[in-house]
């Protein structure tokens, strides 16, 4: 048990060391970035925009981070002879890895219960802050239990949209309510349609009605009803489903409930099923890379052939890294099972790597 807190302790110090200094490298280079996109910036709001980044740049390279820890103490405890002794008093090289194995699963455990949501919640943030630095204001959309809502602004004042369900490409409302209120607040006009199209720069609305609010009195005995009218708008599809925001936005534990309610307002949720299987495989992953490392580096140095073996285990690493890309980007465009695009990688890494690591031990 000592020898595995020993290991585990080790391993941990390594992977926190590496954090740290990947994490102040892309702090830095995202400094000079931004000071060259926001020029007129105070210094501050510039920092302030950096260290909303930070959160989402360091879980992009979390993977990185892992393989290189393995890497760096695989090779430390081959070096100091470690290893050898620790083989020589009769334990297994699966046993000596269970400790490090331990850590990268906790490590991946707690990135996606703990550090997930603080990454939702910055990467958010940053994105909204950010567009209003830019001029292009914030989301046009939300999606509640009771259906969509949508805003479009003009000179005239604002107009809200609201629609029980719509179509997967959000070109279609359907049960659609617009409330138009003038600059000042006041409600202006209120139209109820059975289904409105988002055309060229309007809306065009079938079987509508319209009230007149700002007359005051009865609304309802002045209200008209039309087959077909149309709306101008300032909203456009891409806009539209932009405001959607992507799936790393949005916290692990809120992401089943927005997928329902994705999928009660007609859309597609299929994204957003996609990259929360990934962040439940990404535990099985990060063991995996750990493993991968163990296999090539766990060897005595005399061998020879160390920055080879380092160099293959990076790669090797890598490769199974962009083959998890290309599977979610499968599973996002429903050419394969979601469940088999999320999972089918990290488990095929981590039985190759187990692979690696009992031929290594055989041999």
């Amino acid at each position: 048990m000592t020898l595995h807190f020993y290991f585990a302790r080790r391993f941990l110090l390594t992977f926190v060391s590496i954090f740290i200094v990947f994490a102040v490298l892309l702090g830095l280079i995202d400094l000079v970035d931004e000071l060259q996109d926001f020029p007129d910036l105070a210094f501050g709001d510039v920092v302030e925009i950096v260290l909303l980044n930070l959160p989402h740049a360091t879980y992009e390279i979390l993977p990185l981070i892992i393989i290189l820890a393995s890497v760096a103490l695989f090779v430390r405890l081959a070096r100091s002879s470690e290893l050898v002794v620790v083989r020589a008093a009769g334990r297994s090289a699966l046993g000596t890895l269970m400790a490090p194995l331990t850590v990268a699963a906790m490590i991946g455990i707690l990135t996606i219960t703990m550090f997930n949501p603080i990454v939702a919640a910055s990467s958010k943030r940053y994105h909204d802050l950010v567009n209003t630095y830019f001029g292009f204001g914030s989301n046009v959309l939300a999606i509640t239990s009771e259906g969509l809502w949508l805003r479009q602004g003009s000179s005239e004042g604002q107009t809200v949209i609201h629609a029980a369900r719509a179509s997967s490409d959000v070109g279609v409302l359907y049960d659609a309510t617009f409330v138009s209120f003038s600059p000042e607040g006041t409600p202006l006009t209120r139209i109820a349609a059975r289904e409105a199209k988002l055309g060229d720069g309007e809306w065009l609305l079938k079987r509508a009605k319209k009230w007149d609010l700002k007359r005051g009195g009865n609304p309802e005995s002045e209200a008209i009803v039309m087959k077909q009218m149309s709306i101008p708008s300032s909203l456009t599809q891409a806009r539209i489903i932009d405001s959607f925001g992507k799936p790393e936005y949005i916290p692990i534990w809120d992401l089943p409930r927005f997928i329902a309610q994705l999928e009660n307002a007609g859309f597609s949720a299929r994204r957003y099923s996609m990259w929360f299987q990934m962040e439940l495989a990404r535990p099985l992953f990060l063991t995996a890379l750990v493993l991968i490392a163990a296999g090539f580096t766990m060897r005595h140095t005399r061998l020879g052939n160390t920055g080879v073996a380092v160099l293959t285990a990076v790669l090797l690493g890598f490769g199974l890294h962009y083959i998890r890309n290309f599977a979610q980007i499968l599973g996002e465009n429903g050419q394969i099972p979601i469940l088999l695009a999320a999972w089918a990688p990290p488990v095929a890494s981590f039985l190759l790597a187990l692979g690696i690591v009992l031929h290594m031990e055989d041999g």
